[in-house]
């Protein structure tokens, strides 16, 4: 089944200036064959998140509260030597940002992804390479690429290879970190094709990370905005971008600041001011000082993530102002 929900989760990074709150008490839940869309700035906490849900935070990274069930079990009392033979790559797996940093440029393709699946199952050598063959078959690459280098590859191929590699163990949940940054708009367009097309095949459970909302409404089921690291605003992708649109003023001007393909602008909107510092983050919501809706109540309490209809849960004091 496959179901993960996680619960109060909070990774801080321990550094000699202070406390860095990556991840500060974040909640969601991820159905069997959905994709959830996660958006925000840089340095919000996406990519942190993800890592977080593999329970391989970046040094000096720790998790320091929270839950992260899947299927009931909660990964973070496993041991190391578990987590590795039993969760990452098994059950949950990542397409990191960047496909050329994922690979070691010293070894060929074959060897690379051969080395990851016999760590993980005890099969013969061929049928190893029988079930790679396949798996980049299925990302439209020809066999031939596991005789080459990293370097002869173009970044096109390389995604996909990464893609191939997150794939050939079988899980059901994929985290995608930004697979299309750094990549012409052409391949942008293959590579979400390509996802949506293994979604299906595969009925396969994605967390989409990007900066971009407007990739997110092509490939995305549900909408979680992410904001100095907390949850801003989560929705179906209709809620977010339907007529009604977004609850939550960073979600909105997150909105306004994305081109639309079909419609004239003359100019663009832009949020003022930069995301806050997270060594000290602003008293109440964490978004105040540059929102352009704020209340006194934004300044000194910090608002709860609350349902305002089915499946919509905003974190903005703004919604409940009566």
């Amino acid at each position: 089944m496959d179901k993960l929900e996680v619960k109060n989760l909070k990774l801080y990074y321990y550094t000699s200036k202070g406390v860095i709150r990556g991840v500060d008490d974040v909640s969601f839940s991820l159905g069997p064959g959905e994709t959830l869309g996660v958006v925000g700035e840089s340095g919000c906490g996406k990519t942190t998140l993800g890592t977080a849900l593999l329970n391989m935070p970046t040094p000096p990274g720790k998790i320091v509260g929270g839950e992260i069930l899947l299927d009931g079990e909660d990964i973070l009392k496993l041991t190391e030597n578990d987590l590795r033979k039993k969760i990452r790559w098994e059950k949950i797996s990542m397409v990191f940002q960047g496909a050329m940093n994922c690979l070691t440029p010293v070894y060929n393709i074959r060897k690379q992804m051969m080395e990851t699946i016999q760590f993980h199952r005890e099969m013969e050598k061929k049928e190893a390479e029988e079930r790679i063959k396949k798996y980049l078959n299925l990302v439209g690459l020809s066999e031939d690429v596991l005789r080459r280098y990293p370097h002869e590859l173009s970044g096109g191929m390389k995604q996909r290879i990464v893609i191939a590699t997150a794939l050939f163990l079988e899980p059901k949940i994929v985290i995608c970190d930004e697979p299309t940054t750094a990549l012409d708009v052409v391949v942008q367009a293959q590579i979400i094709n390509l996802l949506k097309e293994l979604k299906e095949k595969l009925n396969l459970s994605f967390i989409f990370i990007t900066h971009d909302l407007s990739t997110e409404a092509e490939v995305a089921d549900r909408i979680m905005i992410m904001y100095a690291g907390k949850v801003a605003e989560i929705g179906t992708n209709q809620q977010i971008y339907g007529p009604q649109g977004a609850a939550h003023p960073y979600t909105q001007m997150l909105m306004a600041a994305t081109p639309r393909l079909h419609q004239r602008v003359d100019n663009l909107a832009f949020i003022p001011g930069t995301p806050p510092d997270l060594l000290s983050p602003p008293s109440g919501c964490r978004f105040h000082p540059r929102c352009p809706q704020v209340m006194e109540r934004c300044r000194i309490e910090e608002p709860r993530l609350t349902e305002i209809e089915p499946a919509h849960t905003v974190a903005c004091w703004r919604c409940f102002h009566e």
